[in-house]
């Protein structure tokens, strides 16, 4: 298995770092995407992914947009421009769309315009973050059509949303969002779209399972997730571990 999205190198693993990769790879967690936020965070991120062997992107969170804008996305070129073939960039992102912070929309929908051009500049995939925002964000892909698509992460809609996405070419992160008892809407979806459109994904450190004895997530949920999505679509866990990795490796060219 890979957890295709893990912030790994948050401050909240300092203490233990080491422990969970070894945690992870014992349990069949071959390796995680550790998605980019903000250029404070950049240098660090690197530096775990290359620690780890990690493959890794680059993005501007829309909760890190700010009105310098224009700076803040030279930064992401600048920085994109430097990678270099020891660890492997595999997409732009995190990057998206958030209607909770309104504070900064218009910031937001600059920096994700320009997000979405490199991504098509450099063919690379897209990692989006969407919340509150999907018709928006819908607009936007129709408009860019990325020749590599991208994964919606942290998905929490319905069959109807997700049929949108899939059709543009687009694969759907699940977490842990999907062992909450009350996420009927995403349960039911996940039981009937194809397993070619799934990524599985923590967000670790966040979003931990709301019946998880942990606040801190760690990508050993994956296995969690992966039993409930073959319980769901009435298949064996092997078989979702599989499809999930392989679709993971076609997106990001692993």
């Amino acid at each position: 298995m890979i957890d295709s999205h893990a912030h790994l190198d948050f401050p909240e693993f300092d203490i233990d770092r080491e422990q969970v990769f070894d945690a992870m790879r014992s349990a069949g967690i071959e390796s995680a995407i550790i998605p980019g936020v903000s250029p404070e965070h950049w240098d660090n991120q690197i530096a775990v992914a290359r620690q780890f062997n990690c493959p890794y992107a680059l993005g501007i969170h829309p909760w890190y947009c700010h009105s310098d804008s224009l700076t803040l996305f030279d930064d992401l070129k600048e920085r994109v421009s430097r990678c270099c073939d020891d660890v492997k960039l595999v997409a732009i992102g995190e990057c998206g769309l958030d209607k909770l912070r309104k504070s900064n929309w218009q910031a937001q929908l600059i920096q994700f315009e320009r997000q979405l051009t490199l991504a098509k500049e450099l063919e690379l995939p897209i990692i989006l973050h969407v919340v509150k925002a999907h018709n928006e964000m819908l607009t936007l892909l129709k408009r860019y059509a990325l020749p590599k698509g991208g994964v919606i992460h942290g998905f929490y809609g319905g069959v109807e949303l997700a049929n949108e996405y899939i059709r543009l070419g687009y694969k759907l992160g699940i977490g842990g969002l999907i062992l909450n008892d009350r996420a009927l809407k995403l349960k039911n979806c996940i039981a009937s779209i194809s397993l070619d459109s799934i990524l599985i994904e923590t967000d670790s450190p966040s979003m931990a399972p709301e019946n998880s004895a942990e606040t801190r997530n760690t990508p050993l949920v994956l296995h969690s997730v992966v039993k409930e999505i073959a319980n769901l679509q009435k298949k064996t866990s092997v078989l979702i571990s599989e499809h999930a990795f392989l679709n993971a490796a076609q997106l990001f060219d692993l």
